[in-house]
This record gives C-alpha cells, structure tokens and sequence, in this order.
C-alpha cells in the first residue's frame, strides 16, 4: 500500500493563520485559492510521493531523493532544477506531468528532475499587466501586456530581447522562443515589487535577455 506524507507549511505573515486553513493570501486583486501539489520520486506517479500546500526549498531535506513526476490539483506552482528555488525554472498549472517534457517547454537543456518548487500567489484570472521594456533600467521603447502571445514579433515587438519589465498585477512566464518554448522566467508582482530592472533579475539561471513569447499565469 502506497503512503501518502501530508506537508503543510506554515508561512509566516502580518497575521498568523493555523495551518488547518486554507492559505489564502491578498494579492491585491481578491484572495488566492488552494495550493496543493503532490510530487513523486519517479517518472509515471511511481516511487515515494508527498503532498504539499506551500513552498519546499529542499525536497531532500523532506526524504525524498528528486522530483520526476507531479500532480498539480490547486494553484500555479513553480519549479526549481536546484534546491533553494535556483536553477531552470518551469510553470506547473492544474494538471499532470509524468515526466520532464511535460513541463520543460522543450528546452535544449535537459532537465530530469525538480528540487524545489513553490506557489505563484499573485496569479489570478481577474487582472494581469505588465510593461516590458526595450532596455534596462526602464527605459526605451515600451509595450502593455495583458493577454497571451505566443509571438512577441507578430505583435509589433520586433526585438528579439526585453531589457526590462514592470508587472503592474498578476503574474506571467516568459519564454525564450516564440510559441511558448525554450527557457522560461517567472515574472511576478509581488517579486521585487514586480520591477525586474535587468534581464539577470529574471533567474539565476538567465544567461540571454531573449525574450520572443509571453503568457499570463492564472489559477
């Protein structure tokens, strides 16, 4: 028989809630839903797995040796290639992912497994804006995001790169090719007060400001 561990972290805010309660959090546009995932040790659902409501920044330190498959039931997640949410990052939305490719976006670079991962609460499907930026610091040629394009040429930008990006609300993932593949950068709100300056705030794992394809993340 399979067992399944039940992690539920408490995040500490202004207000303590129990860990019995749902964590909503205010993102400024409503209260955020749920967060539930359930990771397992191997490809396919097999192996170990434990269940979790909040962040994990080591998975080793919760006994399990890596991430090759999850199942997201609530909530917009994102994944780290190394403990401590370093790494390649990968949007995780309701749904299943039986193995890397799943979640990858078809990058060169291989990942086969997760070590860390946490929830995207400014997610939302109410409102999501964003301001990307020709150069750094702001400045340039700018663009109003708001909607899903999977071709950032196709919709006037005709730069390959973005220098920088000021998300207003909401949250997006940002990829390195058009149609919503290569690398992908995790922009939020509630991230350095949604001011990402230059294009190495994006990730430690950032080595390019290409940017040619965006989307919103909603729960």
């Amino acid at each position: 028989m399979k067992t399944t561990i039940i992690y539920t972290r408490v995040k500490m805010y202004k207000t303590t809630r129990s860990p019995m309660m749902q964590p909503l959090v205010n993102s400024g546009m409503g209260m955020a839903p749920f967060f539930k995932v359930t990771v397992f040790e191997q490809e396919h659902f097999q192996g170990k797995c434990l269940e979790f409501t909040s962040e994990c920044c080591n998975i080793q330190e919760c006994g399990m040796d890596t991430i090759r498959s999850i199942r997201v039931e609530s909530g917009a997640w994102v994944g780290f290639e190394h403990h401590d949410f370093q790494g390649q990052q990968f949007i995780l939305e309701r749904g299943e992912y039986p193995h890397w490719d799943a979640y990858s976006g078809n990058i060169s670079y291989h990942v086969e497994r997760l070590m860390s991962f946490r929830p995207i609460y400014c997610a939302s499907h109410q409102s999501s804006r964003m301001i990307i930026f020709e150069r750094e610091n702001f400045m340039g040629r700018n663009a109003e995001i708001c909607d899903d394009y999977p071709s950032l040429q196709a919709m006037g930008w005709m730069m390959p790169e973005v220098g920088s990006m000021h998300v207003q609300c909401g949250a997006f993932v940002c990829y390195q090719f058009p149609g919503y593949r290569g690398q992908q950068y995790i922009m939020e709100c509630e991230r350095h007060s949604g001011d990402y300056q230059h294009w190495r705030n994006w990730g430690s794992h950032c080595q390019t400001p290409q940017i040619q394809s965006i989307r919103r993340i909603q729960h």
